[in-house]
């Protein structure tokens, strides 16, 4: 395991909170970081969900609207991303693995009356929460993911091919093509955790985790999760789309809107892209005022 050092986080823009760990794999596992924010005994958490290859930092801008209206926010990075531990061996990482981590994360926490935050791969993972817990969530703002059935698209094996040819991936220079006035600082943020190739085991693994076939690994679980949102979920819901992504764009997220029981409209962001989050502000608004959460 790696731990990225502390200095390389230090004055990061947008993001003064303090980070606290926990070890939901067992004490000889990876330590799992995250920020908790706002009120422990808010009547609503957000449980914010980042994906590939991103880190907590992605919801900077969503985080402030969500406490402002008096929410509990729990961000956690995904082991292996942020200020979590980092396996150097690309196949520790496993569908399985990362899924049980959150789930047990969730119950060291004992989260209640979760809004579920979900993008890129904190949807494919975070969409199959639900089930395993219904008790705990209430509420749904999900954005350009998808639940992965063992289907996939042009779109996606192009990104896969991509990212395989890119073992020492530049994250900050990802981030800014989808958003260019992304502010250099900023867009270092998003380097921050790898100080060089060794760290990126994760982002090296993940494109490669995508069920392929309906076999694969984490494809039967994502059809059960397709099947409880379909007839089980009793929940609100709120869709934000990043128009420009080309993989996890408007076609797949009306897809998945199909199969989220009463999931209304969407909000579409038409200069969006896959990282939508970086639009997060306005959308972080229209989903408090469609769920009634609004700050007075």
């Amino acid at each position: 395991m790696l731990r990225t050092p502390d200095s390389r986080f230090a004055d990061l823009p947008g993001w003064p909170y303090p980070t606290q760990y926990a070890q939901p794999l067992g004490v000889d596992g990876p330590r799992m970081a995250y920020v908790d924010a706002g009120p422990r005994g808010a009547p609503v958490t957000a449980l914010c969900l980042h994906g590939n290859p991103a880190w907590g930092y992605l919801y900077r801008h969503m985080l402030p609207v969500f406490t402002a209206a008096g929410l509990r926010v729990v961000v956690p990075d995904l082991i292996g991303f942020g200020r979590s531990d980092k396996p150097e061996n690309d196949a520790w990482h496993q569908f399985g693995t990362h899924r049980q981590s959150l789930l047990t994360f969730i119950d060291q926490l004992d989260l209640r009356n979760v809004m579920l935050v979900c993008q890129d791969w904190g949807g494919i993972f975070g969409l199959t929460l639900p089930m395993a817990a219904p008790q705990r969530f209430t509420r749904l703002l999900v954005m350009n993911t998808t639940l992965a059935t063992g289907e996939t698209s042009p779109g996606f094996k192009a990104w896969r091919d991509y990212s395989n040819s890119q073992p020492d991936l530049a994250v900050g220079k990802l981030i800014k093509r989808g958003k260019r006035d992304v502010p250099d600082a900023e867009a270092a943020g998003y380097d921050a955790p790898f100080p060089d190739a060794s760290y990126k085991a994760a982002l090296r693994a993940f494109p490669n985790l995508v069920p392929e076939g309906v076999d694969a690994p984490g494809a039967a679980t994502s059809r059960a999760a397709q099947a409880f949102w379909q007839r089980d979920w009793q929940g609100q819901s709120f869709m934000a789309i990043g128009a420009q992504d080309p993989v996890l764009g408007l076609p797949t997220m009306d897809a998945l809107r199909a199969h989220i029981r009463g999931c209304p409209p969407p909000m579409v962001v038409a200069e969006g892209g896959h990282f939508v989050q970086e639009w997060g502000g306005p959308i972080a608004t229209a989903a408090l005022a469609h769920f009634g959460l609004s700050a007075a």
